[in-house]
């Protein structure tokens, strides 16, 4: 008996052939679907164990958002590869494509890929944390915000600075937090015959008096140069990162203050000028004399001048 002119034969076969790849797409859905909520399994356990992970660090929250973020993303696709390859799918293919569309976006995003992955070398190697006070790229600030690309400045001026994270990480930061101690240096000039070693008393005994001064190391006052209108004194003391400039501007009062009493005069530059009106009447009074003898002919010169 023939069906639509195919043979009873040739439909068995196609009934049966069917039924096997009907079998067994259901079994690759199946174990498709088994491998989905299993790997959702694993994957929610993975995520809780890096966010928990995050959050012990000392780190700034978006950037853990971030990474948690990353993380999410990347554990997924690995997922979603897991599920097309149990369907039967090859995944060379998925690589390939992946391939392909990761150096499109890397051309056309170099500029943000640098700054990611400068943003990846602050999270690992942390040159500086939220609330560090740093100096980078021409700017002294407070770090506010560090995202994966960018890193926030607040300076002293209330001026936020966005900076490329490629360029913190591929230049020098100068951060002031991380040490608890830190050296003021003073300069101040005393008039050229000054008792020096009073000066460097009165110095020494204003610093001393300091309770935010430390001990250790001592202060220390130096005559550092000879200028041209000053004795250069250099005064070096340590406080802690939180007292340095309250004692530098207060150290600073005081030596003017003290030096005032005592009568040790701070200069200022000073130049001497001297008139030169009478060299230049004397100049003026000799020209004539100089000229007339030039002009004057020497009766014995066509005598002895052996061209004549």
């Amino acid at each position: 008996m023939e069906i639509f002119g195919i043979s009873k034969e040739t439909t068995d076969v196609l009934y049966a052939q069917g039924i096997t790849i009907a079998v067994e797409i259901a079994l690759r859905l199946l174990a498709a679907i088994f491998v989905y909520f299993v790997g959702r399994f694993i994957v929610k356990k993975l995520l809780k164990a890096i966010r928990h992970f995050l959050e012990r660090r000392d780190d700034s929250p978006s950037l853990n958002e971030f990474m948690y973020g990353f993380a999410k993303i990347m554990l997924f696709a690995a997922l979603f590869v897991a599920i097309a390859v149990t369907l039967g799918i090859d995944a060379t293919s998925f690589l390939a494509v992946f391939g392909a569309a990761g150096l499109a976006i890397g051309l056309a995003l170099q500029g943000s890929l640098s700054n990611f992955a400068g943003g990846l070398l602050i999270l690992a190697f942390k040159p500086f944390k939220v609330g560090h006070v740093v100096v980078a790229q021409g700017h002294t600030g407070t770090v506010q915000k560090i995202q994966i690309l960018y890193t926030h400045l607040l300076t002293f001026d209330n001026k936020e600075v966005i900076i490329p994270n490629g360029n913190l990480a591929n230049s020098d930061v100068v951060n002031m937090s991380t040490q608890e101690t830190r050296r003021s240096e003073i300069n101040v000039g005393v008039a050229y015959g000054t008792n020096i070693k009073q000066a460097k008393e009165i110095v020494l005994t204003i610093f001393d008096n300091d309770p935010r001064v430390l001990k250790e190391p001592a202060p220390m006052v130096a005559l550092n140069n000879f200028g041209d209108s000053s004795l250069d004194l250099v005064i070096r003391v340590w406080a802690k990162a939180g007292d340095l400039w309250p004692v530098y501007f207060d150290g600073m009062e005081a030596i003017n203050s003290e030096f005032e009493k005592n009568n040790i005069e701070i200069p200022f530059p000073q130049r001497v000028v001297t008139q030169l009106k009478q060299l230049e009447a004397k100049s003026d009074a000799e020209e004539p004399a100089i000229s007339t003898t030039n002009n004057v002919d020497n009766p014995d010169q066509d005598k002895d001048d052996p061209i004549n």
